[in-house]
């Protein structure tokens, strides 16, 4: 199973920002499992740690930078140096690959990526994909990594593509304010229905807000690889996913006979 695995990196951090090793640690080890048992896995690891103070003081150049900027970049290396050395732990390599907006809206440029990820594929190397700065273009929005997500998973023919995010599924209704509200379990086709469920049950739900997870899905769908909405505090959910058992919310879509 080819499985591509989008989270949020506040999902990996500590409320104040700071990144939490042991989740980190966490995913590392479902998603090495995965490999061991013979999947395919593929990592998009959006979004900034928070890190760094500010200012970056490059030899001989003290630069001033914007303190959101600078964490990010400092923050985005913790990150990936972190998964290098955990994944290694259990005898993996992974490679960084930093996309742009012209990466994705350029035919040429997405074929390379596309090529580029295939070939550490072949190679037995786990993807690691991020934002280089923020991507934004005709497909992503400013903030839009689910979509970005999806753009991976349709670009190399995932089976699947798992948003791990802050929120357990969709949901019948905002189940911070309703009791009744229930966990939809499966989605064959995106209804109306479903899509009024973005702005009344999803709105304050999740990083982004369910409106871009329901357009991922619909991307994804469209070429017949299904996407499943978890909650990334617990990726061990992976495992009940390659055995086919329920996980949070899965958007089924229609395989070709």
């Amino acid at each position: 199973m080819r499985i591509v695995v989008k989270i949020g990196t506040s999902t990996l951090a500590h409320p104040t920002g700071r990144l939490n090793i042991r989740h980190v640690e966490e995913l590392v080890k479902v998603l090495s499992d995965l490999e061991n048992a013979g999947h395919e896995t593929i990592l998009v690891s959006s979004g900034a740690i928070g890190m760094g103070v500010g200012k970056l003081n490059l030899p001989g150049k003290p630069q001033d930078m914007p303190t959101k900027q600078a964490a990010a970049a400092v923050g985005q290396c913790e990150l990936m140096y972190t998964y290098d050395r955990l994944f290694a732990m259990y005898n993996h390599t992974v490679a960084q690959i930093l996309l742009t907006g012209e990466d994705i809206d350029h035919a040429d440029r997405r074929e390379n990526f596309q090529n580029t990820l295939e070939r550490l594929l072949e190679m037995g190397v786990i993807p690691v994909i991020n934002e280089n700065d923020t991507v934004a273009t005709a497909e992503i929005k400013v903030g839009d990594n689910d979509t970005l997500g999806a753009i991976v998973a349709c670009c190399v023919g995932a089976d699947v593509l798992v948003l791990l995010s802050d929120i357990q599924g969709l949901y019948t209704a905002d189940p911070h304010k309703d009791p009744n509200a229930q966990l939809i379990d499966r989605v064959d086709h995106i209804s109306p229905e479903i899509l009024a469920l973005a702005g009344s049950a999803g709105s304050a739900l999740g990083t982004g807000g369910m409106a871009t997870k329901l357009r991922a899905a619909q991307m994804v769908m469209e070429k017949g690889c299904d996407m499943i909405i978890a909650h990334g505090e617990h990726p061990e959910l992976l495992y009940d996913m390659v055995e086919g058992k329920p996980v949070g919310t899965r958007f089924c879509a229609q395989k070709e006979e």
